[in-house]
């Protein structure tokens, strides 16, 4: 059976790692800073849930040591310099020399598409310059050829759809409150990508014949959907499923640079997690979208899926006739 330590296991795409894993019987340790952050994963067999700080080194060490392979799923979303470099930088430079010291064969982090570990200081924000230099870390410490210490693959998803999203489903929401949608960066292009193809790519990446099937170093792969939309297609489009203002959704009205900016400011001053901050702006300064130099989840088998069948699946959910409470509705 596999040994596999999941940091960053609760979340959004931790949660679809671990159900797969948990198909496969392999053993899981799954470390979170709080049991309350963790309750989704109790309910697995096969997992075993550790309350600990992984960014305490010597802590790391411990943790590491008897596993096969580690998956490093830890990302922000917001934050300062600091906070970003000590999540995307520090804690994977920590994460290797555990490996390294503890004899942990296989390595695999997330990092985001429009990271470049060859020209970290060439991308637009803060959030994708720390993933530019915590590649660069993870490459430099899993050596190469006679000196490789440890496989490593690195996965660049675009942003991530699929039930319980923070993408779509704040689309759908925030439309059934506004009156019309003030967009920053509406005509920037993403190319979303499913999170349970996500979480295939990152078990094929632990089977045991995955080398074969992967190119050769560096050991990058972009995770990407089939179909690429601009911001306000998505936001059309979540309203649409929803039947918002049946299906027309809200005016939609593109901000110009500096008063995305503006709104931004003010969102960050509010209390709790932005809807927006001025970093994502600046990281949606450039298009969310396959480059076209690295393979992507077809280098795996993996066929991607399309966007809407499965957004409006679990976006219906959002509508006021989903469920009893409809059927009771069109009953009258």
């Amino acid at each position: 059976m596999a040994h596999i330590l999941v940091l960053g296991a609760s979340g959004f795409l931790g949660t679809h790692v671990c159900e797969k894993m948990v198909n496969k019987e392999w053993q899981i340790t799954a470390p979170t800073r709080r049991w309350a952050h963790a309750e989704n994963l109790l309910i697995y067999p096969f997992m075993d849930v550790l309350e600990l700080d992984v960014h305490d080194e010597a802590t790391l060490h411990r943790t590491v040591a008897g596993h096969d392979a580690v998956v490093n799923l830890v990302g922000l979303l917001h934050g300062t310099q600091a906070a970003f470099d000590h999540v995307h930088v520090a804690l994977p430079h920590k994460l290797a020399r555990a490996c390294a010291a503890q004899g942990v064969k296989r390595l695999i982090h997330i990092s985001a598409l429009g990271a470049d570990a060859q020209r970290p200081e060439a991308a637009p924000s803060m959030y994708l310059r720390s993933k530019s230099r915590g590649e660069a870390v993870l490459m430099d410490a899993a050596g190469e050829g006679a000196q490789e210490r440890f496989d490593l693959h690195i996965l660049r998803p675009s942003v991530m759809f699929g039930a319980g999203d923070r993408f779509l489903n704040r689309f759908a929401r925030l439309q059934k409150h506004l009156p019309f949608v003030p967009l920053a960066c509406a005509h920037t292009r993403f190319q979303p990508v499913w999170v349970e193809d996500v979480a295939s790519a990152v078990v094929h990446c632990l089977e045991p014949d995955a080398l074969a099937s992967i190119p050769p170093r560096p050991p990058l792969l972009e995770l990407c959907g089939p179909q690429v939309f601009t911001l306000e297609q998505l936001v059309r489009l979540a309203a649409q499923i929803v039947g918002i203002r049946e299906g027309r959704g809200r005016p939609v009205i593109p901000l110009p640079r500096w008063l995305g900016y503006l709104q931004a400011a003010v969102m960050e001053l509010l209390p709790g997690e932005p809807l927006l901050s001025r970093d994502n702006l600046d990281s949606m300064r450039i298009d969310n979208v396959a480059s076209g130099l690295w393979p992507g989840l077809e280098a795996l088998g993996i066929t991607p899926a399309a966007l809407l069948p499965i957004a409006q699946d679990y976006l219906s959910r959002l509508q006021p006739n989903y469920g009893l409470l409809g059927i009771r509705q069109r009953a009258h």
